[in-house]
């Protein structure tokens, strides 16, 4: 089930939805999140990240933010969704989850319902929704990436990140019927080893993996991410790395990525 069938206007009346998520934590999938971002502000979009890891939320701590308000003083009617979306600092807009909230983790038809209420009122009002997924295939993932236009997936170059990112692109190809899955390799060593790495798992999921369509599922590259210690150093700092060390190659290879979302 899409968004697009909710019946918009127009295809420009509201925002694209992406979803970022990853087969197994720590492949730094909030950190390309945020500064994706910040990147795609940077190029004139209205850009919201809604913090979709409902059990274990930490988009505030990579932001440094301390809300007051979150999607669970919305969920359970003591706030109003109005007061809850914050700017960022790298010029855009975040819904935070609050942290540890347990009851979330599950995919129960209030969350379901409450989740959906939610995108559908904020999605007139920007260009682009980032969704950060929890890793993994919860359902409450699932059902989050299922609202999605678009899914990118982070992965890392070591063996078990792409076996888990494996494990969710064809959960997401059978369950979700995706034909498109965007393909984001983080912490590379050396130039390229993001386009060696899609070709193995493109090759995989070409001999395993159905999506029940005539048209096979693709993973289109669309950017690698360096190993980089300025990110370390950021992320340390709790800073966003496109504002604090825009010059890096890691933020370069971001500002890439957000180019390629656009066009």
């Amino acid at each position: 089930m899409s968004m697009a069938s909710s019946g918009a206007p127009a295809a420009n009346a509201r925002a694209r939805i992406t979803a970022v998520t990853s087969g197994k934590g720590g492949v730094g999938k909030t950190f390309i999140a945020a500064n994706l971002a910040a990147a795609l502000a940077r190029r004139g979009e209205r850009v919201l990240v809604l913090d979709a890891d409902l059990g274990l939320a930490n988009l505030d701590v990579v932001l440094n933010l301390h809300p007051k308000i979150t999607l669970h003083d919305v969920f359970t009617g003591k706030n109003e969704l109005e007061d809850a979306i914050l700017p960022a600092p790298g010029g855009f807009s975040v819904l935070l989850a609050g942290s540890g909230l347990v009851e979330y983790s599950r995919l129960t038809p209030e969350v379901r319902e409450q989740l959906l209420a939610v995108i559908e009122k904020v999605a007139p009002r920007f260009d682009r929704i980032l969704l950060d997924t929890g890793a993994g295939i919860s359902d409450v993932v699932l059902y989050a990436v299922s609202l999605a236009d678009e899914v990118m997936v982070v992965a890392t170059p070591e063996p078990t990140s792409l076996t888990d990112a494996y494990a969710t692109i064809k959960v997401l190809a059978s369950q979700q019927q995706r034909t498109l899955i965007k393909l984001v390799v983080n912490q590379v060593g050396r130039l390229g080893e993001g386009r060696v790495i899609r070709g193995q798992l493109q090759q995989v999921v070409d001999r395993f993996v159905s999506n029940g369509t005539d048209t096979p599922l693709k993973l289109e590259m669309i950017g690698e991410v360096p190993s980089d210690a300025s990110v370390r150093e950021a992320v340390q700092k709790r800073q966003l790395v496109l504002e604090t060390i825009p010059g890096c190659a890691a933020a370069k290879a971001l500002g890439a990525i957000a180019d390629r979302l656009i066009a």
